[in-house]
């Protein structure tokens, strides 16, 4: 009997669906997929820089993926995206950092599309997802990836979203991957609490040469070649769900901060009430994180200036030598 290429995809993908024991697509019972509209997230990304990746890294001469730009990346999803190329990276900044809450603390934005006559299948292009809590020292979520590795996905095939767990880009356009950064608990230089930098490394897809493994090691079958300015994973947005500002530590002891008047004019006056930590220092910073004054308190009540700068939100941050954070939110008329 003749077992054409059609009927072996067929058969393999059957055979994975049977494997498959992650979340599947978005809209289907038990997707963990997070529409972009939903009122969990509470901030996004506010900075980006990328190091593109080869149209085909085993072909450099084609040059380098160039669609779109890191400013795509920033703000909330809109199908607006950014290529990052064959092996391409994306290291986004936020304006306060993302702490370790209950459930999943931030989700990844890619523009994969669904099948129309299937829709627990859709093209994916696919990322690792690393965390880095002082922006130098990196540390990937570990990934699986279940589907077939004997037949190459293309650029005209379809993967199950139920064989990938941790890999950005597991869910069609407008519908986040979420992560949850109990994964990394406990992990040596990184602080779960204090998430700084989230980075996105571009799945390369072949199941031979320069192939991509999972954390068991096995081969993830992404589309593979695809040659095009567009290749790679296409990045919209992070959203962050669990951000520091909703849960700053308070100050320890009996210190009692207040800050007065808000909304402010001219500026606040930062008063200190009962013990006075030694090394208090105040932050403030406009809503794209910028650091505007650093002044270093020495008395119970400290006046921060603000009359040069326009109306709007900024962030005023109390913390002492230990680490200890207070934050307050500042309307300037």
């Amino acid at each position: 009997m003749k077992f054409t290429v059609i009927s072996l995809i067929s058969f393999l993908s059957f055979f994975c669906n049977v494997l498959a024991q992650y979340a599947p697509q978005a809209g289907l019972t038990g997707s963990t997929a997070i529409s972009a509209t939903s009122g969990r997230f509470a901030a996004w990304a506010t900075g980006c820089t990328i190091q593109r990746g080869f149209m085909d890294i085993a072909n450099p001469t084609l040059g380098y993926a160039s669609i779109g730009d890191s400013s795509q990346a920033i703000g909330p999803a809109d199908d607006n995206t950014v290529s990052l190329g064959d092996s391409g990276i994306a290291d986004l900044t936020f304006i306060h950092p993302i702490y370790n809450g209950p459930g999943p603390d931030f989700a990844v934005f890619e523009n994969g599309f669904r099948n129309a006559t299937d829709s627990s299948l859709a093209f994916l292009e696919l990322g690792f997802v690393e965390v880095s809590s002082d922006g130098i020292h990196y540390f990937r979520f570990p990934a699986n990836s279940l589907t077939q590795t004997q037949v190459q996905v293309s650029n005209n095939s379809y993967i199950d979203a139920a064989n990938l767990n941790n890999l950005a880009g597991k869910y069609v356009g407008m519908y986040g991957t979420p992560f949850d950064l109990d994964d990394l608990i406990g992990i040596p230089g990184l602080d779960v609490n204090n998430i700084t930098n989230v980075r996105i490394v571009d799945v390369v897809g072949p199941i031979n040469g320069h192939a991509s493994l999972d954390s068991a090691g096995r081969r993830i079958n992404d589309p593979y070649p695809t040659p095009y300015p567009s290749c790679g994973f296409d990045l919209d947005a992070i959203g962050v769900i669990h951000e520091l500002y909703e849960s700053v530590k308070q100050l320890p002891g009996n210190i009692s901060v207040n800050i007065y008047p808000n909304p402010a004019s001219d500026g606040v006056v930062v008063s200190i009430t009962n013990q006075f930590p030694s090394g208090l220092k105040a932050s403030l910073t406009n809503i794209t994180g910028i650091v505007l004054q650093q002044i270093i308190l020495s008395d119970k009540n400290n006046e921060i200036l603000m009359g040069q700068y326009p109306s709007g939100m900024y962030f005023l941050t109390l913390s002492d030598l230990n680490g200890n954070r207070w934050l307050e939110k500042i309307t300037k008329r």
